[in-house]
């Protein structure tokens, strides 16, 4: 008998049966549920999580610094027992609810991984940085090109238009600025660059030929459409609280978005307090039949049944949901006769930053608190290597003026302290890096024989680390980067390696990557198992490479693709 071996009464099967079931509520299965929906599928979305309604449970949208307890920061007790999900971007005491605690939710780092996750209805769409830039066809091609990966089955061409549906629907501002290396896209309009990041852009054009501060492309309504109205949204306050949940739903996530807009078809059932088990393999029909969840809270294994899956559990448990997903068929995971299966796992890589003062243009400010950044595009090995490392970064900026330092004040007590402490310091600009990595066989992940979590579910083992290629261009980062701020004028310029352990950037992808041979990657073009053409993976686990933009509009972008292509299978009677 194998592992998935089904018994359940014909009853259940008709109770438990849907036309679709997407695993994982994040920003790419919100995706697939919207599409999958609207085009008429019954569906269920899987999630391990707990439910979280837009505004009814962003319980610190609205608070001010001093209700909270701890005025923002965690107890010492906390960091104590949680070390690793502390270390997120954005984690604090106003946006913990949306994160893990350690001891919960253990894993193995046979090498060091910072594994950030935040398992709710929305996933980490709900805590993503929201940036959106554009694949250009530079990161489609480079690693086959220059001999450091296996072709992508698809390209820019193939993906423009499936950019345009996501971006349209999910509102993303930025400028057209016609740059080869960041192509543009159907954009709402930018925040203002402050007078500081203004200067840096000019002086960067007047000295650089192939290099451009532009603002970047982000997920927030500077200007509302109708159909961002149609979904309850409205525009950014400039808040720049965005990790709390949006009150406003000026910046894209499931909670906001796609998920309402799929329950409103009729067709959408969501389970919280799913642990998804495995995918169930149909010896005879050669197929997936379903999905085994375990109850969160109950421990109670419960079978759904459906004629096509998507996988978006987030691209290790993606990962870890196909390995454990073994038949006769398949012993060592779902769709694995190549054996690659949780090999070639990547990641960004952001250990490098440059900080430094700017004199002057003390008598300005800003308006707001800006949530984007500015982005200069990659300018590294586009149309021919140009370094000695391959891959490319991109590098993400910003000015600012923090707070005076009391410390410097000629005053330390009383109202002429606090009268001081209201008159902002000089301005910091920033620099930090978005870096390529090279996927390879040894970067790896895999299920502990013998080591289970709390539902019986074996621990995933990460095998994940730097190489070579990473240090030389972190040394190139910091070189170009320190060249940029010194012709900008810049001042007391800092380079900073912060030799973090990759995870920490939340990007990790590949694993169950895409690819034109059955020998060489386990998804075809569209996003489907070679071997088992109902089932399909488009979170980062599916990635051939990681390349250097932002990687989440990608799979929004790969997910209705191959969510529109699924259905239409289905109608065709091919799944």
């Amino acid at each position: 008998m194998s592992g998935n071996t089904l018994f359940i009464n014909a009853k259940g099967v008709e109770q438990n049966t849907f036309d679709a079931i997407v695993i994982g509520s994040g920003i790419s299965g919100g995706w697939a549920a919207k599409e999958l929906c609207e085009q008429g599928l019954k569906t269920l979305v899987l999630e391990r999580g707990r439910n979280v309604e837009h505004n009814k449970d962003y319980p610190t949208a609205t608070m001010a610094p001093w209700e909270f307890k701890h005025r923002g920061q965690m107890s010492k007790e906390f960091l104590q027992e949680n070390p690793l999900i502390s270390k997120a971007a954005g984690f604090a005491e106003d946006t913990a609810h949306f994160f893990i605690k350690d001891k919960d939710h253990p894993y193995i780092q046979e090498k060091p991984f910072d594994w950030i996750r935040g398992y709710q209805v929305g996933g980490k769409s709900l805590t993503w940085g929201r940036a959106c830039q554009r694949w250009s066809n530079f990161e489609f091609t480079a690693p086959e090109r220059y001999g450091y990966g296996i072709g992508w089955p698809v390209d820019y061409k193939t993906i423009d238009p499936w950019y345009a549906h996501v971006e349209k629907f999910i509102g993303v501002c930025g400028t057209r600025d016609g740059i080869e290396a960041m192509p543009d896209g159907e954009f709402l309009p930018p925040f203002d660059l402050n007078c500081v990041e203004a200067h840096i852009q000019k002086t960067i054009r007047e000295n650089y030929k192939d290099r451009h501060v532009v603002h970047a492309r982000w997920a927030q309504l500077t200007e509302p459409k109708e159909v961002h109205l149609q979904q309850g949204r409205a525009r950014c306050q400039a808040r720049s609280l965005c990790m709390r949940g949006c009150p406003f739903g000026g910046y894209f996530s499931s909670v906001t978005s796609t998920l309402p807009w799929a329950k409103k078809t009729g067709h959408l059932t969501i389970r919280p307090f799913s642990v998804v088990h495995s995918i169930i393999y149909d010896e005879q029909k050669g197929k997936a039949a379903g999905v085994r969840i375990i109850d969160t809270n109950t421990k109670q294994t419960t079978d759904y049944f459906a004629r096509i899956i998507f996988v978006n559990a987030s691209a290790l448990n993606t990962n870890l949901v196909l390995l454990n997903s073994t038949s006769n068929r398949f012993p060592n995971g779902l769709g694995n006769d190549s054996g690659l299966l949780g090999k070639y796992v990547a990641f960004h890589n952001y250990r490098a930053s440059v900080s430094a003062d700017v004199e002057g243009m003390e008598d300005k400010y800003f308006y707001g608190r800006n949530p984007t950044e500015p982005i200069i595009a990659n300018y590294r090995n586009l149309h021919q290597q140009d370094t000695d490392y391959v891959g490319g970064f991109t590098t993400f900026m910003g000015a600012y003026r923090p707070r005076a330092n009391g410390d410097l004040l000629d005053v330390n007590i009383g109202a002429a302290y606090k009268e001081a402490l209201t008159e902002p310091a000089g301005w910091r600009t920033y620099m930090y890096m978005q870096g390529e990595t090279i996927p390879k066989e040894t970067n790896h992940v895999r299920l502990s024989p013998d080591k289970k979590d709390q539902w019986g579910m074996p621990l995933l083992i990460m095998s994940v680390g730097y190489d070579d290629n990473d240090e030389k261009m972190i040394k190139d980062f910091l070189t170009q980067s320190t060249e940029m701020m010194e012709k900008a004028g810049c001042k007391n310029i800092e380079q900073h390696d912060s030799h973090q352990p990759p995870g920490l950037d939340i990007h990790e992808m590949g694993g169950c990557r895409m690819g034109k041979d059955a020998r060489t990657s386990l998804l075809n073009e569209w996003n489907q198992l070679h071997h088992c053409k109902n089932v399909f993976v488009t979170d980062g686990a599916a990635m051939a490479s990681t390349g250097n933009q932002s990687p989440s509009l990608l799979y929004m972008a790969l997910t209705a693709r191959a969510a529109t292509y699924g259905v239409n299978e289905m109608k065709k009677g091919n799944l």
